[in-house]
């Protein structure tokens, strides 16, 4: 028995070692970093406006995506996910059922649908859509609002970020920060 102790005692005495060092203080300073260099991401990227009252009201995060479907809102990709092959005939019932969601939602508008409204992304909470899904959109969301579309426009620029570098990624619209424009929340 003595002797399964001798052995047992180093691993035991190793294993709260590399515990403590991988789990506390890694963690810790890892999250204190964060919380010092970049503390709006650390906190999740929320968006958080001062009301009229003074009081402060969270909207949700910048980085995920949030559920529109009023004809005012700017709507952004579906947020269901599906493991089906672009090839199956599952998936192409289901981009024609969100093809007939979008010609019934708004049917006075002709134009071609864009791929990135019909289409989910691999996580299924991207808060963003291409500047040719929100241009797409501008004429419904003008007219829902009694407001110009150029008025609409100027809004969508104003949350549009573009290519990293001149050449990395492509631009995109973040869908909330648009809405809660729209809205008068964001300025």
């Amino acid at each position: 028995m003595r002797k399964r102790l001798v052995i047992l005692r180093p691993a035991l005495a190793c294993f709260a070692v590399i515990s403590l060092l991988c789990g506390v203080v890694y963690t810790a300073l890892v999250t204190g970093a964060a919380q010092l260099l970049f503390p709006a991401e650390a906190n999740g990227s929320m968006i958080r406006v001062t009301l009229s009252d003074g009081s402060v009201r969270e909207y949700g995060s910048a980085l995920i995506a949030q559920d529109f479907t009023k004809p005012e809102y700017l709507i952004g990709r579906p947020g269901e996910v599906s493991n089906l092959s672009p090839t199956s005939e599952e998936q192409a019932k289901l981009l024609q059922e969100r093809i007939d969601w979008w010609h019934s939602f708004d049917p006075e508008n002709k134009a071609d649908l864009p791929a990135d409204l019909i289409t989910a992304s691999g996580s299924g909470v991207d808060p963003n859509i291409s500047p040719e899904a929100a241009e797409y959109q501008v004429a419904r969301i003008a007219t829902s609002r009694g407001i110009s579309q150029d008025d609409v426009r100027a809004v969508i620029a104003q949350y549009t970020t573009e290519r990293v570098l001149s050449f990395l990624g492509e631009p995109v619209v973040n869908v909330l920060k648009v809405n809660l424009a729209l809205d008068g929340l964001l300025g």
